[in-house]
């Protein structure tokens, strides 16, 4: 039987389909990302381009297997840190979802200005989709830039300390390592009083204002509230756990080292491990100032001006450098896309 028109109820029109930017699409822009990259970086810092591309044909192809290896175990390090302080601040994830994180944060933090924050902000989102609350995902970032840290630290004062046991008449500046060892006071420090605070009670927010009562006022109280909630959680992880993300954090800045001195192996040149990790050390500390996404262009002028420093060839330090940087920056941009594709289709879980 019909209903009479006044029963009949209408029904909604249908949504339009969403209309995204296909797949292929997203893929070519990230490739064409890369070529942009590599141009700019590259850009009149290549020898003649026969005799670079003999060079790059001649290279060893194993230890350039063995360097591509190595950058591999210096991502995994850094997804295995973040897998344990998770684990120790109440949310397991899997390994292939926090390796994908790892790499789609990485190829932001690669690609864009501002790199590193748009990474953190990318990683604790992600990080809420599958179940972490922000306060824990907060409080992983902090931990894991303070770990970060030690472990260039670390890096720095055993090569340091090697340089000196081969050679005890060797000249070392006292600068640099003024500046490493203020950066490690102040994290020590910092550490230290997190500890202290964090077994403390917390305090009642204070009473309402005018600023507190505005917009902006409830923008920033919310931000010092999480700021400190993430603060607390991550200071109250155990000694143990602290000194875990020590030791993946060095392992990561190691394993990088070694996948450039790899490179170097690869196309023969005349440069020893000890020398190439104060060539590596001065680096990083120059790439700390973001003065270009992924300290492109900064990155490749100062590896081949230190590499042919020690002797190498203009043509052999620039084919180095670009196998190192192929394998530690560009080729991570289009992995880091496609990480970040899959986990738009990951399952999102609930945060308790």
């Amino acid at each position: 039987m019909s209903r009479p028109p006044s029963e009949v109820r209408e029904r909604p029109a249908a949504a339009p389909a969403r209309a995204g930017v296909p797949r292929w699409a997203r893929l070519a822009a990230i490739g064409v990302a890369v070529v942009v990259l590599a141009v700019i970086g590259l850009r009149g810092r290549l020898p003649d381009p026969r005799e670079f591309l003999a060079a790059l044909a001649g290279a060893d192809h194993g230890w350039i297997a063995l360097a591509a290896a190595l950058q591999v175990v210096s991502l995994a390090a850094f997804a295995f840190q973040q897998q344990h302080l998770l684990a120790n601040l109440g949310i397991r994830l899997r390994v292939r979802r926090i390796m994908a994180i790892t790499l789609a944060r990485s190829a932001l933090s690669i690609s864009l200005p501002a790199g590193a924050a748009v990474s953190t902000a990318y990683a604790i989102r992600e990080y809420q989709k599958a179940g972490v609350s922000r306060r824990v995902g907060a409080a992983s970032a902090v931990v894991s830039g303070l770990a970060s840290i030690g472990g260039l630290t670390l890096l720095y004062v055993a090569g340091g300390a090697g340089v000196v046991a081969r050679d005890p008449g060797t000249y070392l500046s006292w600068r640099p390592l003024v500046v490493v060892g203020a950066i490690a006071v102040l994290t020590t420090a910092g550490v230290a009083l997190g500890r202290r605070h964090a077994v403390r009670p917390e305090r009642a927010p204070a009473g309402a204002g005018p600023l507190r009562n505005s917009r902006t006022g409830r923008r920033v109280a919310r931000l010092l509230s999480s700021a400190r909630g993430a603060w607390r959680a991550g200071a109250g992880l155990r000694v143990r756990d602290w000194a875990v993300a020590l030791v993946y954090a060095a392992v990561n800045w190691l394993t990088d080292l070694l996948c450039l001195a790899a490179a170097a192996r690869a196309l023969g040149l005349p440069v020893g491990v000890t020398t190439l990790a104060g060539i590596y050390l001065g680096v990083q500390i120059v790439r700390q100032v973001p003065l270009t996404p992924g300290g492109v262009g900064v990155v490749e002028t100062a590896l081949v001006a230190g590499l042919t420093a020690t002797g190498a060839t203009a043509v052999g330090a620039a084919a180095a450098v670009l196998v190192y940087r192929l394998l530690s920056c560009w080729l991570i941009i289009p992995a880091g896309g496609a990480a970040a594709l899959a986990l738009r289709r990951a399952t999102t879980v609930p945060v308790p």
